[in-house]
């Protein structure tokens, strides 16, 4: 099963994501802070890919989430989605990232994540 890690404080969004996801036949793990995320990645967790929300409650950002998951996995498939830093994304996302500004249709993270994950190869469980 292709595991993806969400990154979401925003209850409903996080579970509009996981329930798309899950439709589309991957297996979400929800965690509502970059701290959270953060303590995943660095214990090992295996994803394909990851989607998160930029501006997070707390310590981190979306930004500092996936800049540490890239040193982790150098072509791990990254989804950002925000309500208003999309300016920023040019300068601060990782390479070959997407970017969905909300609100958007749950396919639409479903394609992008499938649309990254057809360009990488997935990691071994």
């Amino acid at each position: 099963m292709l595991r993806i890690l969400i990154v979401e404080d925003d209850y409903l969004i996080a579970e509009m994501v996981r329930d798309a996801l899950s439709d589309g036949g991957f297996e979400p793990e929800v965690v509502g802070s970059g701290q959270e995320a953060l303590h995943l990645l660095d214990d090992g967790g295996t994803y394909c890919a990851l989607v998160t929300d930029i501006n997070l409650r707390g310590d981190y950002t979306g930004w500092q989430v996936a800049q540490r998951a890239r040193e982790l996995s150098t072509d791990l498939p990254v989804i950002y989605m925000t309500g208003a830093a999309a300016d920023e994304w040019a300068s601060r996302g990782v390479p070959n990232s997407v970017l969905l500004n909300k609100p958007f249709a749950p396919a639409q993270v479903v394609t992008a994540v499938s649309q990254l994950l057809n360009h990488t190869t997935p990691p071994n469980d």
